[in-house]
């Protein structure tokens, strides 16, 4: 099982990008008035059919080749439902995917939510042709990174380019500070 909430948003997201994906919306949100911490990850990728999303959540089930298990979308379940969560997946082929999953934001047994800022920043300078919405909302304070807004702001200059990904970096450790008030969800 992974340690923090943020390694199962990476884990998923790979799986995006491997379905292919050209956008990848990632929300992350807290309300701490209703104890809950929420996760929605979608994508724009080859989508799958009803029988393939339900088998996607088995760990005795892959596409992969490398391995005959698929342990990341079982895992990031088991995390939201042992926390007296609530998870669930649509998809539906040629459309894209999107994955749910909430927590008791007290629950003993949450995991982290982790390094969302090492999450982010390693998806989009590995996959600079790959764009991203990623929304962090905690109660009345959130923030958006649209890496298609970058895009239009800097023209030809690819996004992992070095002075690009300082900026990247420096951006969303400002702005979960800001949002998270101190406080280490």
């Amino acid at each position: 099982m992974m340690t923090e909430i943020s390694l199962n948003i990476l884990d998923i997201a790979q799986n995006s990008v491997s379905a292919h994906a050209t956008l990848i919306e990632i929300t992350v949100q807290i309300a701490q008035s209703l104890n809950l911490l929420q996760v929605e990850i979608k994508d724009n990728g080859c989508g799958m059919t009803e029988e393939e999303a339900v088998k996607a959540q088995d760990p005795f089930y892959t596409t992969r080749t490398t391995r005959k298990v698929g342990l990341g979308i079982p895992f990031f379940k088991q995390a939201a439902l042992s926390c007296g969560g609530d998870f669930h997946m649509e998809s539906e082929p040629g459309k894209g995917t999107k994955v749910y999953a909430s927590f008791q934001l007290t629950h003993i047994d949450r995991m982290p939510l982790g390094d969302m800022n090492s999450t982010l920043y390693s998806l989009i300078t590995f996959h600079p042709s790959i764009d991203f919405v990623y929304t962090y909302r905690v109660d009345d304070k959130s923030f958006v990174l649209d890496t298609r807004e970058m895009r239009s702001l800097l023209h030809n200059v690819p996004l992992n380019n070095p002075e690009v990904t300082v900026f990247l970096k420096n951006f969303l450790m400002e702005n979960h500070e800001e949002a998270n008030e101190g406080i280490y969800f």
